[in-house]
């Protein structure tokens, strides 16, 4: 069982059964009494944060009304097999937005990305990884850093799938401009970014400083979208505190999704593999810097 099967079915489950709940007309304060359950246990199944075992399941079935046998047995089998969700291992790390974050990005068909602050974890190398995190915690210990580079290195094996999955970057032109781990680094991040660029699943945009005031201007979010049919889409806004779940409402993702378009058409997609290995010499020259600009003014 692989940790993106397991994720979709935890993502599948967790959809069933709230369907179930609200087609027996029955609040969540309502089942959790029945159950004998703490309400906070029926929240984190429903939102995915933490599986159901068989036990727990078949008397929740039963509370729902439902007594097919064949939905009891599919119900049941979605439980078994979504123990083990991707990422586990790294609970000291991450919070649990965090954590939900990493198990649908995992299981998403279509992954719509937009950055306006940096290279998106999954794209980054992992000296540009090291240097964000000493920018932002710079009191961590070396320990900790080495095993958040790993977490985030696992997170890159979805780059391989070379199946149908589909990854959408649009980045904002600083987050390219800004030589974040020095000239050197920043070279090699770009032209990691190049190479990504050329294969096939992988669409990487650059939304240009020309584009003026835009859409996204509020900051970076990310959109998944699910080939199982019964799986809503599901949207990540990023803010100072780190990433949040805004909600899966039909109406919300839509919203992102029309803004992800409208970047789309403001971004430079031609060629964009030239674009960023030019980038990349340009920044390890150091040219096209601000500050040799003002002190080469000031001179």
């Amino acid at each position: 069982m692989s940790a993106t099967s397991a994720a979709l079915q935890r993502l599948r489950l967790r959809t069933e059964l709230r369907k179930a709940r609200l087609a027996a007309e029955l609040t969540q304060r309502e089942v959790a009494k029945a159950m004998e359950w703490s309400p906070s246990k029926l929240i984190r199944i429903e939102a995915g944060e933490v599986g159901v075992s068989v036990n727990d399941l078949r008397p929740l079935l039963a509370a729902y009304g439902i007594t097919d046998r064949r939905k009891i047995d599919e119900l049941l089998d979605l439980a078994r097999g979504s123990r083990k969700m991707p990422f586990a291992e790294y609970r000291d790390l991450y919070g649990k937005e965090m954590l939900q974050f990493l198990s649908l990005e995992s299981a998403a068909w279509i992954t719509r990305h937009y950055s306006s602050l940096v290279i998106p974890g999954v794209l980054q190398t992992e000296e540009y990884m090291r240097a964000t995190m000493r920018a932002f915690a710079p009191q961590s210990a070396e320990d900790l850093v080495d095993r958040a580079v790993e977490a985030r290195l696992a997170r890159q094996e979805l780059l391989d799938d070379t199946g149908d999955r589909q990854l959408f970057f649009i980045l904002d032109e600083s987050v390219l401009r800004r030589a974040t781990g020095g000239p050197g680094v920043m070279r090699a991040q770009l032209e990691r970014l190049a190479e990504l660029s050329a294969q096939p699943h992988i669409t990487i945009q650059i939304l240009p400083f020309s584009a003026g005031a835009h859409p996204a201007i509020q900051g970076p979010f990310t959109l998944f979208e699910f080939k199982v049919e019964e799986m809503e889409d599901a949207l990540f806004i990023e803010d100072s505190r780190g990433i949040i779940l805004a909600g899966t409402s039909p109406e919300e993702t839509r919203r992102y999704l029309e803004r992800f378009w409208e970047l789309e058409d403001l971004a430079v997609k031609d060629d964009v593999e030239t674009v960023l290995r030019k980038l990349a010499v340009r920044v390890e020259a150091g040219s096209d810097d601000l500050l040799t600009l003002v002190q080469g003014e000031t001179a």
